[in-house]
């Protein structure tokens, strides 16, 4: 055995042979899924390399010719893409700093229900949103924002508002609605893997605290929360790593010509120039940056919280 405790690579090697064939059965079954994978994730790496490359419709991958870094050059000179980048992260910031949260608080609410039908009842009804698409969503707020919809009737009536306006053509306002509706959408769902943490949470906790005189928020704050930091800080990790992804989806029906200015985001410009425009060395310049960079967000992310989870790694 080599200094450190690690076997050498040959007899690692043999003992993965050894339990294969003992086990070829079950192990054979991932066989499928690695074949997929080859296919679908890995082949087609081999497709980013026209992001170095001018490629047209009429190239192939190998014949388009070679241009280096200048696709790249022109990002950082493009205007347009500067300002989705900012779109992005102001709208990735009002998500991660109240979208983060609420999902949290919502699951604490629930599981501090004692009528178990209640309970039931508000994790349907909060669920409830994430089973629906954008295409229904964004339909439902087209609706309601416009000059004779639900929202605009409301404030009329409660005397807000003297003239109704159609709110999803103000620029300035798109941030807060992306974000409200994207919290609207996906809180109830957010709060699955925080529930299913909070049911294996030792009852006799509770009772000491019961016992010493805790109140409720005392109890919650001490035992809850402190069981639930491997979970939080693992959903912390993905949340900032996609800081640079956006809701392509979300993007494409609520924005218009009248709020593009703020709603443009990096998915949404990559999609309008590849697609739309056929610049597919631009486009694929563009989203190759972002992944690399939401590659180094996880990986700081999982340091940083490694250091506050007391040097371990939730990745």
């Amino acid at each position: 055995m080599k200094p450190g405790g690690r076997k050498p690579i040959g007899q690692r090697v043999k003992e993965f042979v050894i339990d294969y064939r003992r086990q070829w059965e079950i192990q054979s079954m991932i066989i499928p899924g690695i074949i997929f994978m080859i296919i679908f994730c890995y082949i087609p790496i081999y497709g980013l390399t026209i992001a170095f490359k001018n490629y047209t419709v009429i190239d192939t991958l190998s014949s388009a010719p070679w241009v280096g870094l200048e696709n790249f050059r022109i990002i950082m000179s493009d205007k347009y893409f500067w300002d989705a980048v900012v779109n992005t992260l102001g709208i990735s910031f009002l998500k991660l700093g109240i979208g983060f949260v609420i999902p949290i608080i919502l699951a604490i609410m629930i599981y501090e229900l004692n009528s178990g039908r209640f309970k039931k009842f508000v994790q349907t009804v909060s669920y409830l949103p994430h089973f629906l698409s954008w295409i229904v969503l964004g339909g439902m707020l087209i609706t309601w924002f416009s000059t004779t919809g639900l929202f605009n009737q409301l404030l009329l009536s409660l005397g807000v508002i003297s003239q109704p306006q159609n709110i999803l053509l103000d620029a300035g306002k798109y941030w807060w609605i992306a974000v409200l509706s994207d919290i609207w959408k996906e809180a109830g769902w957010g709060t699955i893997l925080y529930l299913a943490i909070m049911s294996k949470i030792d009852p006799t906790y509770y009772e000491a605290a019961k016992i010493d005189g805790a109140s409720r928020l005392r109890q919650i704050w001490n035992i809850t929360i402190p069981n639930m930091k491997s979970i939080i800080s693992l959903n912390l990790i993905l949340t900032v790593s996609g800081l640079l992804g956006s809701n392509l989806d979300q993007t494409l029906v609520l924005m218009n010509s009248q709020n593009r200015d703020k709603a443009e985001v990096i998915n949404s410009y990559v999609y309008r120039m590849g697609m739309s425009q056929g610049d597919f060395s631009y486009a694929t310049a563009v989203g190759l940056g972002v992944s690399i960079v939401s590659v180094i967000l996880l990986v700081t992310a999982n340091k940083i919280t490694s250091k506050l989870n007391d040097n371990q790694s939730v990745l």
